[in-house]
């Protein structure tokens, strides 16, 4: 049977996603109530600037102060969608004290702060679901909390900001430099007007802290997370990709140690075959691989990003929290029992890939091969190619059998200040081999 009040849902920001999410409770409320069991109302919007036209929004439900309809004491569910760490968490928790569950795409405070957030709403026995905090439309979230709870996930490899792959697809199969393709983004309204959390990889980087939580069942905050953007890509590093076969991704990656004890969450720009499912990810695009000792590999893939992708995740989780509140249930909430540590980089096992400029005089491969058998890394194969400029210099590329990333900083510094090599070019990693 229906139920006939309705639940009343607080909206807190209303920009690209928030006013998707109202649109969508409007033009689909009747079946959102049917598959609910009762009909969702939208009670207030708070946003900072109240005079801005928002059509299909009754200007009655507008409001600045965010804090008094959160604790208005008859809000069932506040969507949160104005991002940042403050006012945002204050506000959160806030509502789960006065009786309202939580729907949240916030991925920077979760990233942050998760297990205050957690705390709060055990405390209250409230709901928090944020399905919409990683890859947008793509359903992830829910798999790794719920649909593989039952099994050991041991990785989770994957593209999760779909502007550093727009870039990079851009700058490998047109051409194009970084700028270059950082405008075309921009263009496009992929890129921000200040893309620093994208290019510079913090967007990806509290994505793949909160996966890595839910996925190994132990806290993994931001500062934990290993980070690279592609700032320094540059077109001779995707021609070099070309030449083995692959292609440049910024990847997240979060590993299971071997013997268990341990986890690691880093996020990079890497080299990957051809042949691997995430290299024909393109333009804007997600996917993630998750590989379970069970399940084997899933692969999620899907826009990761935009209104309506975000927006279609947001209201997956209202109805599920709306069913909840309906049945006097809450959903999973924090599994952190594992409480394994978060190794550094440092002892992470890659391949690489060193790009050199050497002087092209005998003798010079020597020494760099000596250079990185006393640091215990073993090479697998040398390019050696004379500049035709004819200023007595050449490219030196050498690409590595798995080692520790400790090893590969070690030899580094101690190529530097070899006389026969100019300069480091460039250092990247190889997954997906």
């Amino acid at each position: 049977m229906m139920r006939t009040r309705p639940l009343k849902v607080a909206l807190l920001g209303c920009g690209v996603v928030g006013s998707e999410v109202a649109r969508i409770m409007t033009t689909h409320a009747d079946d959102l109530a049917a598959r609910i069991g009762a009909p969702v109302e939208l009670a207030g919007v708070a946003v900072r600037r109240p005079s801005k036209v928002r059509e299909g929004i009754d200007p009655a439900l507008i409001t600045t102060d965010a804090t008094a309809l959160v604790k208005r004491g008859d809000i069932d569910v506040v969507v949160e969608v104005i991002g940042g760490i403050e006012p945002a968490r204050t506000l959160i928790t806030a509502a789960f004290e006065h009786g309202a569950s939580v729907v949240s795409a916030n991925k920077a405070l979760l990233a942050e702060d998760g297990a205050t957030l957690y705390a709060a709403a055990e405390r209250h026995g409230r709901d928090l679901y944020f399905e919409a905090a990683v890859a947008g439309a793509i359903p992830l979230i829910r798999p790794l909390r719920e649909s593989l709870a039952g099994d050991k996930v041991n990785r989770v490899l994957g593209i999760v900001n779909g502007t550093t792959n727009f870039i990079l697809d851009r700058m490998d199969t047109a051409g194009s430099g970084y700028s270059e393709a950082l405008d075309e983004a921009t263009a496009l309204g992929y890129a921000e007007a200040d893309p620093t959390a994208d290019v510079e990889g913090f967007d990806a980087a509290a994505k793949a802290a909160i996966l890595a939580g839910i996925a190994f069942h132990t806290r993994v905050r931001l500062d934990d997370v290993h980070r690279e953007g592609i700032t320094e890509v540059t077109s001779a590093d995707l021609a070099s990709a070309k030449r083995m076969g692959c292609t440049v991704k910024l990847l997240a990656i979060c590993e299971r140690a071997a013997d268990g004890r341990s986890v690691t969450a880093r996020v990079h720009p890497a080299m990957i075959p051809l042949s691997h499912p995430l290299a024909s990810v393109r333009e804007a695009y997600n996917a993630v691989f998750v590989e379970a000792e069970a399940a084997g590999q899933l692969m999620f893939y899907g826009p990761g990003a935009g209104g309506s992708p975000t927006a279609s995740a947001v209201l997956g989780d209202l109805v599920a929290v709306c069913r909840n509140k309906l049945n006097e249930a809450t959903g999973p909430g924090e599994s952190a029992y594992t409480q394994l540590p978060v190794s550094p980089m440092g002892e992470v096992v890659t391949r690489y890939h060193i790009s050199l400029d050497v002087a092209d005089k005998p003798g010079v491969l020597a020494q760099v091969a000596t250079v990185f058998a006393e640091h215990g890394v073993s090479i697998d194969t040398v390019r050696q190619k004379g500049r035709q400029d004819g200023n007595g210099e050449a490219a030196l590329v050498v690409v590595t059998h798995r080692a520790p990333d400790a090893a590969l900083s070690g030899t580094v510094e101690a190529l530097r200040k070899l006389d026969t090599v100019r300069g480091v070019a460039s250092i990247m990693r190889v997954e997906g081999e």
